[in-house]
């Protein structure tokens, strides 16, 4: 949702902050709230002059003429607003059809005026500018302001002069008040702008002699501006509609959509109610609302809202056990019914999210079965069929009735299944394998006799010529602007020779088009070259077919325009922050004739300086918030039509002879398998978007299509909200449109609910009854277009009309030409369980591709709420398993005390020597750990298998220092340069009593220090130093602490575990010393030469 309205109090802070006008606008920031824990005591400090002036108290709760429902208490003290305050606080109140609770209450100064300076302003946005709005006549009693008002546009990015309003606004206003009002209207409208407002209305605006009073306002802001606006707007609290309760569940599924790149929307309409949905895509969850409300259930719909834009597994499962939740704290008598449907998908991959869903039906295998629900599920799209086997699967195994059907039913057939007006087929016929891309997949044996046209095979005038044709401007344009546009539109947007480029590393997307112009039998690749600004130039690898091609990568745009003149399309999948950005700066070269911007979430008022831009430019713009479009046998934009065995099951390689026109993005898929399977297919299709303010409107393709001679019938699939089909009706009417249109609007389950509900799209939302589809259905039907009853029947009409055509002989079957084989991706196929291929690498300690991290099977949340430590932790990514808290500590100490030994050791000498160099901390850290060795720090392993090997050999201590002697070794881990037996080193004896306190066991160290014993009676310093102790220690822990076999302690020790210790707690001294030196701002070392020996041979100095 774009345009989101703000409660009154906000709104006001809003203008009182930042409205610039001469006018003196009065009772700034003089308003107080209150609810049903109100502290009145408080609150009388917070705003002293509540004991001081006549009051004014209201509920702000989005309520639409509160004046005349008698919710507003006029000219009162505290205490009588106290007194109103009380039947009212919580009282259940019917507001039209809206039943809801009051609670919360705006108390504002109350103003003394008379009735002739009460004024009525309102701002509106629109597609071709802003609208102001005014009347020298405000209040309660202002009627209808469409009417009456005085009504000025100011065009996108056009100025407003306080001369404008004056002439045209202020036309009966007292002459004292003029300048006053013009100067505030004139702020306001600059409000209006700055902090992306949609809609403003003040009734009434009082003005009198001591300034401006703003008495009740109404505002929605577009809350896709809030990476710019966030700066003035701070944390914005979206009420919800008067009637419709702020459940917690819906701001966790709305805090989800915010952190995910996908969509995730849930509004609570009945949480009693029998019928959940769960519905993938925008346009089809609003598309099964419809349907649910048409047969009947609009009492028992619990809930709308949808996921889309390919979730992970854990966002849908996240997002389905919300759903679960909610649906199994009440019982119902008849049981309950949850709707998993969605059209056929772009790009989602099905299986995935599938999985998240059967882990939610799994966690709530009990609650389900306790209320007797019943799941319907119907789904299409990439991997598909290994969603619904999974889901198929998890029904048999909890024993919840789950119905699983794919595109070869009907999208809203699962409905009528549900509500049990239609019956559920036994064994529903399986689709071929997502897998199977050289086969026909489209569910019938052969391509019908009727199913083509004989022109289709041919090729076109229109796609053998490269050039655009310029399209026809038929209808007017409601606010057109002065200016001549500079070239027209193209009627033709895309041939069989249509060279683009994208912005964005889109590789599959990119891939799915290439695959797409292979099968089409192009004679070269769509794309010519891809713009990304965070590289350099290079070069990117793709399949044509068998073949791997490049495709040039260039970091700016410019670049790529000039080295591929051919270009004309520019397919931008650019984020919603740079969107707008690109899409301007390609619109600078002249080259480029029609744009597809992806982005969901661009603020509206940029998109209509796109559109404005586009119009002036002669550009077509798809989008934004598209998928795209299509034409089959020629072009397609990055992911529409889904992937290839979706592409050949609706035999998009080649034309039909229906073209189509559709907001939804899903949908448009949904629309693909629907004609194809009721006619001959399709012959181009595009989804203009879900955005208020789409870059082209279905009326500028209906007439692509009507001036299209390949095109023999029309489909529009319009939605509630704005006025576009009602510019097909006026088509119509005046035989600007001749061939059939079959239509249908969705969101006719709108009219039925008794709060407003915003539906997926942001457009859809209706602001008045002609903006209803209810209403657009039925000025469609009176004007001769084909409008069917409801969804469910409009494959039905389709096919109806498509064969009444190939009757009348305006369509001629053709011969169908089977199209050319692709290969499968290799990931694909894989993804679909076709191959096996061993790995490259092999890993069992950490697993970071979920939703949490994982450490040797343990989550990292557990590991803090653990408080494993970093002993723990090393224990998990070492050993792979938890080991007792004692050994835990013993290998932190560890790390401790061989952390640094001074700056003079070889590792730390290197260390500091490679800083003084200019080195980084990484060059810096290594040439320090390249001296670990044997001599320095190395002997932990090596001590840790002398002495093991002697231990277990019987070897008595003696014997062993005596055999070792006799072979001239040293005994790794025994003396001392400094420390001896007189001057003990304390790291070993912190060490010692720690290992003897709380060590099960520690026959290795006894041995050990009985060889200290022999030595060291032969020379102080030959004592167990720090690395013997820990060699020695760390196989007593591995051997006897319970967690280890003696086969993995061994193995442990011979692949050199225990030095890792060292190497680890020395890194932080060595990490330590370079930083010091940086600090001290050390230079270039040099050794002296008075620390050097030079000694040269004898022949040299003679």
């Amino acid at each position: 949702m774009s345009a989101k309205a703000i409660s009154e109090l906000t709104g006001k802070e809003f203008l009182y902050k930042f409205i610039y006008t001469k006018a003196a606008v009065q009772n700034k920031f003089k308003n107080a709230t209150v609810g049903p824990e109100t502290d009145w005591g408080l609150l009388v400090q917070q705003h002293p002059w509540l004991q001081t002036e006549r009051l004014v108290v209201k509920p702000d709760q989005l309520i639409k003429r509160r004046g005349k429902l008698g919710l507003i208490g006029v000219n009162l003290n505290l205490a009588e607003v106290k007194e109103w305050l009380k039947p009212r606080m919580g009282q259940e109140t019917m507001v039209g059809r809206a039943k809801g609770n009051l609670k919360n209450f705006l108390i504002e100064p109350f103003v003394p005026h008379k009735q002739e300076d009460e004024f009525y302003v309102c701002i509106y946005a629109a597609r071709e500018g802003d609208f102001v709005l005014f009347h020298h006549e405000g209040g309660v009693d202002v009627g209808d302001v469409d009417s009456k008002a005085c009504k000025l546009l100011v065009e996108v990015d056009g100025k407003l002069s306080e001369q404008d309003v004056c002439d045209h606004l202020l036309l009966h206003v007292p002459a004292n008040r003029k300048s006053i009002l013009a100067s505030f209207i004139i702020g306001l409208f600059r409000l209006f702008e700055d902090l992306f407002f949609t809609y403003l209305e003040i009734n009434p605006l009082v003005v009198t002699d001591a300034g401006v009073f703003v008495l009740d306002m109404a505002a929605k802001i577009d809350s896709t501006a809030d990476y710019i606006c966030k700066g003035k707007w701070g944390d914005v609290d979206f009420p919800p509609p008067f009637g419709r309760e702020a459940y917690p569940e819906e701001a966790y599924i709305a805090d989800l959509d915010a952190k995910s790149g996908a969509s995730l929307k849930l509004t609570i309409l009945n949480p009693k109610g029998r019928i959940w949905t769960m519905v993938a895509g925008g346009g089809a969850s609003v598309v099964y609302s419809d349907t649910i409300c048409d047969l009947g259930g609009v009492n028992e719909l619990a809930n709308y809202g949808e996921y889309s834009g390919a979730p992970s597994e854990q966002q849908t499962y996240d997002y389905a056990k919300t759903i679960l939740s909610l649906m199994t704290r009440q019982q119902h008598p008849e049981g309950k019914i949850l709707i998993i449907g969605g059209s056929i998908a772009n790009f989602t991959n099905v299986a995935a999210t599938f999985k998240g869903i059967v882990r939610a039906i799994n966690d709530y295998q009990t609650p389900l079965q306790n209320h007797n629900v019943s799941i319907f599920v119907r789904r299409g799209g990439p991997n598909y069929q290994e969603g619904l086997r999974v889901m198929g699967e998890v029904g048999k195994t909890t024993g919840i009735p789950i119905y699983v059907f794919g595109t070869e039913t009907h999208m809203t057939a699962i409905v009528g299944m549900a509500l049990g007006q239609r019956s559920i087929p036994d064994q529903p016929p399986m689709a071929a394998h997502t897998a199977n891309f050289l086969l026909n997949a489209s569910g019938s044996p052969s391509t019908p006799a009727t199913s083509r046209t004989a022109s289709f095979s041919e090729s076109k005038p229109e796609d053998a010529c490269r050039t655009s044709m310029p399209m026809k401007c038929n209808v007017p344009c409601e606010g057109k602007t002065k200016q001549e546009k500079k070239r027209g539109k193209a009627t033709t947007l895309f041939s069989r020779h249509t060279k683009s480029i994208i912005w964005g590393m889109q590789t599959r997307a990119v891939q799915g088009m290439l695959d797409f112009d292979y099968v089409c039998s192009r004679d070269e690749p769509s794309i010519s070259a891809m713009v990304y600004p965070f590289t350099g130039d290079h070069k990117q690898k793709f399949y044509w077919g068998h073949k791997e091609i490049l495709i040039p990568v260039y970091k700016n745009m410019a670049d790529a325009l000039k080295k591929h003149p051919e270009v004309d399309v520019l397919i931008n999948f650019a984020s919603l922050r740079s969107a707008y950005d690109s899409t301007v700066e390609t619109m600078s070269f002249p080259q480029i004739r029609t744009i597809a911007i992806i982005a969901e979430g661009i603020p509206e008022a940029l998109t209509r300086r796109l559109i404005k831009m586009a119009d002036e430019g002669g550009v077509t713009i798809i989008g934004p918030a598209t998928v795209g479009g299509i034409k089959p046998g020629c072009y397609k934009i990055g992911n529409t039509g889904g992937m290839l065995d979706n592409i050949l099951a609706s035999k998009l390689y080649r034309p039909g002879s229906v073209a189509y026109v559709s907001r939804s993005g899903g949908m448009s898929n949904e629309l693909n398998n629907i004609i194809t399977r009721t006619t001959d297919g399709v012959y181009e299709g595009v989804a203009i978007g879900g955005d208020r303010y789409p870059g082209s409107t279905f009326m500028d393709h209906v007439l692509r299509y009507q001036d299209t001679p390949g095109v023999k019938m029309i489909v529009v699939l319009g939605e509630i909200g704005g006025c576009e089909e009602y510019k097909i009706c006026t088509g119509i009417k005046e035989g600007q449109i001749t061939k059939p249109v079959v239509i249908w609007c969705i969101g006719t389950c709108a009219t039925m609910f008794a709060s407003e509900v915003q539906f997926g799209h942001a457009g859809a939302c209706a602001n008045e009854n002609s903006e209803t589809a209810v209403a657009k259905n039925q000025a469609l039907s009176e004007v001769g277009a084909i409008v069917p009853k409801n969804f469910d029947e409009l494959g039905e009409v389709i096919k109806a009309v498509y064969d009444d055509l190939v009757v009348k002989g305006v369509i001629v079957p053709a011969q169908e030409v089977p199209p050319p084989t692709v290969p499968m991706d290799y990931s694909w196929a894989r993804e679909l369980g076709l191959i096996r291929k061993p790995a490259s690498f092999m890993t069992s300690i950490c697993d970071e591709r979920g939703q949490e991290l994982i450490y040797a099977g343990m989550p990292i949340t557990e590991i803090f709420k653990e408080d494993m430590g970093l002993g723990g932790v090393l224990g998990l990514l070492w050993f792979q398993r938890r080991l007792p808290k004692p050994a835990c500590h013993f290998i932190e100490m560890c790390l401790m005390v061989t952390a640094d030994h001074g700056p003079a050791v070889s590792g730390a000498h290197n260390a500091i020597v490679c800083a003084r160099a200019g080195k980084d901390l990484i060059s810096s850290l290594t040439s320090g750990l390249l001296t670990i060795g044997d001599r320095f720090g190395g002997a932990l392993d090596a001590a840790a298998k002398q002495f093991s090997k002697a231990f277990d050999s019987s070897l008595i201590a003696m014997d062993f220092v005596n055999k070792m002697k006799k072979e001239g070794k040293l005994i790794m881990g025994i003396g001392h340069r400094v420390k001896s037996i007189n001057n003990p080193d304390m790291r070993v004896e912190i060490l010692k009593d720690f290992v003897k306190q709380h060590f099960p066991a520690t026959p290795l160290l006894d041995y050990a220090l009985e060889v200290e014993k022999i030595t060291t009676s032969k020379k102080p310093n030959l004592i167990l130093n720090v690395d013997g102790f820990i060699g020695v220690a760390m196989v007593d822990l591995l051997r006897n602490c319970g967690a280890f076999t003696r086969e993995e302690a061994d193995e442990y020790v011979e692949i050199g575990a225990l030095n890792g210790i060292f190497v680890l707690g020395r890194s932080m001294g060595f990490i330590g010393h370079y930083l010091d030196q940086k600090r001290l701002k050390q230079g270039l070392y040099r050794h002296p030469w008075d620390d050097i020996s030079y000694v040269l041979p004898e022949h040299m100095t003679m």
